[in-house]
């Protein structure tokens, strides 16, 4: 028993990590064996380089805003806006890397090039280098350059690759077509599930990210005989600038006393702490160079397996005449109306979803307990429940179909925003129940007076189950509603504009560590994140029949 207790406290997030593994495998075999019996055949294909991209690229996303805090000594509000930035770049650049694509009639070779420019990228983040300046430093623009690098890699990728699947279902059902309507019917009734298992390989890369920086960050500071603490890279870095207020020296002074010679020289301990802890992470991002090398290989050995859009549209449109385009012009400006709609809705769903790489960590940093597992592992629990949750969320709507009973994909999203509001109902309870201020005022309190106010993991784990639910709804979903009324030579830039929708609602993410840290009452933030979810599923049932008959 003592044994197993020691190997526990040496080994907890290597040991989670594989207990998340075996739970994991079965639902990949799971997947693999649906795809390839029911859907297109290049869908594994695409899955599983998206896979390869999204591992490495969450690798990164873990740790992004804890990262540019430790490493450059900038406050929450600031490192929050520098990646709701980066964010907003991520999805925005999609647009153009879109129409690159259709523009040059080469969706394929546009997505090998974002591979490699975001390897680059990554490379660069990976390159240990430090300057007593901060955000001031030659080694801070580097920082950002690195994540321009990404962001442009990643508007060449992501879009184009959703492009591709929608084109598989297009053929896919195109071929049902021939062997009649019930074949056709069935085969359109497979769009939805085939982008839920696509999101499903994206996940599955996500679910392992979140460990790799945090195992090597750990392994990097055991090795110059130092562990983890979550708020000794905040303390270090006031300290050297000569900025500690409220009981920071004392804070720092207690948790300096578990490192053996940092009494003798604090400002010694505070910059090797900082240089060691930094160099740690650095180290991970080699990892996210390999995995965008993997995806690289993977892509190139199997795009053979996968259309081009391109091609395909030469073909329909083929004697598509400039009268029969105005002909079309009326149809064309209602799906077009019909896509900003929904899309005005994703702004504000992604602008409360994705708090989970901005307040929510900020939030498990300062407010959980996390001297088990470190705060940017808990970000594993959302990957893991889109794993676990699509097979039933498929199940659901699978059985309702064959009921006839389908429930349309607008309606979806709507519900979708209903579940995302109950999860920050469920953190105003908490935030009631414990009686917690604002972030910086609880950042002040004594080290022992925060460690008995702060919550469990579990809040969590519950919190994600609400998040991860109504992403389900949503976001897979919302690639297949775009796929389905995108005008046909207008694919690559309406998969561009959901990814832009998705990139306002990053830009806005930063608000919400400014809330976190500003309100009297944190209930207060959580509340106002409720209400926008509430107030977008208003909207969204209102505008459900229109979306339906457009959507048909």
């Amino acid at each position: 028993m003592g044994t197993l207790s020691n190997l526990w406290q040496d080994h907890r997030t290597l040991m989670v990590f594989v207990l998340v593994l075996i739970i994991v495998i079965p639902f990949l075999i799971f997947y693999l064996k649906k795809a390839k019996k029911e859907h297109p055949k290049g869908l594994i294909a695409a899955a599983l380089s998206n896979m390869g991209e999204r591992f490495g690229y969450y690798i990164m996303n873990a740790v992004l805003v804890l990262f540019i805090c430790s490493k450059f000594g900038i406050s929450d509000e600031t490192s929050g806006l520098i990646f709701g930035v980066f964010y907003f770049l991520i999805y925005v650049l999609a647009l153009p890397g879109g129409i690159i694509a259709d523009r040059t009639q080469n969706y394929k070779k546009t997505i090998i090039t974002g591979i490699v420019v975001m390897a680059i990228g990554y490379g660069l983040l990976s390159i240990p280098v430090f300057s007593d300046n901060g955000a001031k430093s030659w080694v801070f623009v580097l920082a950002m350059v690195a994540l321009v690098l990404i962001a442009c890699g990643n508007g060449l990728f992501k879009g184009n690759l959703q492009a591709i699947v929608g084109q598989l279902y297009d053929d896919f059902e195109a071929e049902a077509a021939k062997k009649g309507p019930e074949a056709l019917a069935a085969a359109k009734g497979k769009r939805d599930s085939g982008f839920q298992i696509f999101y499903v390989f994206i996940n599955i890369g996500g679910v392992i990210a979140p460990f790799v920086a945090p195992i090597i960050r750990d392994w990097w500071l055991k090795s110059r005989e130092l562990i983890y603490n979550a708020d000794l890279p905040r303390l270090c870095h006031k300290y050297i600038m000569n900025t500690m207020g409220g009981n920071d020296m004392a804070n720092l002074t207690q948790l300096s006393q578990a490192f053996e010679g940092a009494s003798d020289n604090l400002t010694a301990f505070c910059q090797n702490y900082l240089n060691v802890y930094n160099t740690g992470v650095h180290l991970s991002f080699i990892v996210s160079v390999l995995a965008m090398l993997i995806s690289l290989f993977i892509f190139i050995a199997v795009r053979h397996k996968l259309p081009n859009p391109v091609k395909k549209v030469k073909v329909e449109v083929k004697g598509y005449s400039e009268a029969e385009r105005m002909a079309d012009a009326k149809e064309i400006k209602q799906r077009m109306a019909a896509l900003f709609a929904v899309l005005g809705i994703a702004v504000f769903f992604w602008f409360s979803f994705h708090q989970n790489a901005q307040s929510l960590t900020i939030f498990a940093r300062d407010f959980v307990d996390t001297s088990a597992i470190p705060p940017e592992i808990l970000q594993f629990i959302n990957p893991f429940f889109v794993i676990v949750l699509t097979p039933i969320i498929m199940w659901i709507f699978g059985s309702l179909l064959r009921k006839g009973k389908e429930v349309s994909t607008p309606k979806k999203i709507a519900l979708g925003m209903f579940i995302a509001a109950c999860a920050y109902v469920f953190l105003i309870f908490i935030s009631v129940a414990h009686n917690y201020p604002s972030g910086d005022a609880f950042k002040n309190l004594p080290e022992a007076e925060k460690m008995v106010m702060k919550t469990g993991p579990w809040v969590m784990i519950v919190t994600y189950f609400f998040l991860t639910l109504a992403e389900l709804f949503i976001s897979p979903l919302g690639l297949s509603f775009v796929s389905k009324i995108a005008p046909r030579h207008m694919v690559g830039m309406c998969q561009g504009l959901w990814l832009s929708a998705t990139a306002i609602g990053n830009l806005l993410i930063f608000l919400g560590v400014r809330m976190l840290n500003a309100f009297p009452n944190q209930w207060m933030t959580w509340g106002i994140f409720a209400l926008i979810c509430l107030v977008s599923m208003g909207i969204m049932l209102g505008m459900l029949k229109w979306l339906e008959k457009v959507a048909k």
